[in-house]
């Protein structure tokens, strides 16, 4: 009777330890409870898990304490308890799979152990299951006497899922082609500038007319600007970057986290948005803001659908509120509205995601993302992602890939000379205007990867 306990409990681990790949795995049904043992509900076992972990951080200092596979300290801190996939595995034995995110950014996926009653459950073993969503380990089970064991995974690689980790480099082409004009027009086109995770060097730029190189202060970003005249049209604007680019991990900036808590023309906060937030972070807001951060990811993770139809692509908060659908405008603009209404800074970019799987050709237009301030840190996310490859949940909570590259920062541009029809909502596609009245030219995106065994230092040597 004992080995077959033995061999149960070890298939129920395995069943639920942290893997957000299997969103629908069907859960085994519980062990029946010894007669004299109380029930156990999975809330009984994350507050078991909660108040362990509340225990040493406070022991801590403020941190929860690991050692990783090389011996090197880890100061954590609660992000999420993994309650889908909480477990009773007999009596007074229970599973949690637990996020901790490092001081470092790294976000660990940590699979616990607990002994005990309701109320009195002590962690018997504690296992860092995953790093930035790559398992460390998987679970197999022995042919002869059925039992189930820990596997080690080596190398394991989100490449197929269009994350390039560590560095990147590439050639990136904007084309851009000019309508028939009968009238005076106007462009204004994002130039890429280098920072800490890009280098970007703008190695030609191909305009049919003169031009100028206009400052929008408020967020720092760079904007080409022309007039045109009907004899342009049909011809092109082309720019052609050298970038080299690092993945993005949590990191310290000089800046006014303060100003990023207030609302913009289509991303409003408060209100609606204020009770939505407090409602989804609800007994979270004891809790640290990477928690809350992470309660509001999921949330826009699990609820907004990625569609191009109806009012998409405009970053319209409530109509992704309403509609929960759009691309990654509208997730990312949900998001901040959230986060903002909790009172944690956030703030959007843009640019493009170069292909992981091929080395050259077009790319299916731009793409933008997110960040939120938190202990001391800028925090990267990428949540239309997230919802289209859920096993990437974890990675783009705290990362964005080597693979991009950022043209803009920020909502409502304002630059001088500037069109007619106001701040510019964000820069990503030409704005262009004819007589002051919009138009839409034929943008193109292209690129070319550098072969790896060309290397350069100019990442290196970022701050």
């Amino acid at each position: 009777m004992k080995k077959f306990r033995i061999i149960l409990t070890l298939f129920l681990i395995a069943s639920f330890a942290c893997n957000s790949d299997n969103k629908e795995k069907e859960k085994p049904k519980p062990l029946k409870q010894a007669k004299n043992a109380p029930k156990v509900v999975t809330a009984d076992i994350e507050a078991g898990i909660k108040a362990n972990i509340d225990k040493k951080v406070e022991e801590g200092g403020g941190y929860f304490y690991m050692e990783d596979a090389a011996g090197q300290e880890l100061r954590l801190q609660l992000v999420r308890v993994h309650t889908e996939y909480l477990s009773n595995l007999g009596p007074q034995r229970h599973f949690a799979c637990v996020d901790l995110a490092d001081v470092s950014g790294d976000v660990y996926d940590v699979d616990f152990f607990l002994e005990g009653d309701p109320g009195n459950m002590k962690v018997t073993e504690t296992t860092l299951h995953k790093l930035n969503g790559k398992p460390f380990y998987t679970w197999k089970r022995r042919k002869k006497d059925k039992t189930w064991y820990r596997v080690p995974m080596q190398n394991a690689s989100n490449d197929l899922l269009g994350v390039i980790e560590g560095q990147d480099r590439f050639e990136f082409r904007y084309e851009v082609t000019i309508p028939e004009l009968k009238k005076a027009a106007q462009i204004w086109i994002p130039i890429a500038q280098s920072d800490r995770f890009q280098a970007v060097e703008l190695t030609s730029l191909a305009a049919p007319v003169e031009h100028r190189i206009l400052d929008e202060k408020t967020n720092g970003n760079s904007v080409l600007y022309m007039e045109l005249a009907p004899g342009q049209s049909g011809e092109k604007i082309e720019l052609v970057y050298n970038v080299e680019r690092q993945e993005k991990n949590p990191y310290e900036e000089k800046s006014f986290p303060s100003r990023y808590l207030n609302a913009s023309a289509l991303m409003p906060v408060g209100d609606r948005f204020q009770m939505l937030a407090d409602s989804i972070i609800g007994n979270k807001a004891k809790d640290g803001t990477i928690m809350q951060a992470r309660a509001l990811y999921d949330y826009v993770t699990e609820t907004v659908k990625y569609i191009k139809a109806g009012k998409y692509g405009t970053g319209d908060t409530v109509y992704a509120c309403d509609s929960k659908s759009g691309n990654c405008t509208e997730f990312h603009s949900l998001f901040i509205s959230l986060a903002r209404s909790a009172g944690i800074p956030a703030r959007f970019a843009v640019g493009a995601s170069i292909p992981s799987e091929r080395n050259d050709g077009g790319i299916d237009g731009y793409h933008c993302w997110a960040e939120f301030y938190a202990e001391g840190k800028w925090w990267p996310v990428d949540i239309s992602e997230a919802n289209k490859y859920s096993a990437l949940a974890t990675y783009y909570f705290g990362r964005h890939p080597a693979n991009r590259i950022e043209f803009s920062r920020g909502r409502d541009l304002v630059v001088e000379p500037g069109p007619r029809s106001g701040p510019i909502n964000f820069l990503a596609y030409p704005v262009m205007e004819e007589g002051g009245d919009p138009i839409f030219p034929k943008t193109f995106f292209s690129f070319q990867r550098t072969p790896k065994n060309e290397t350069s230092d100019k990442l290196v040597a970022l701050p």
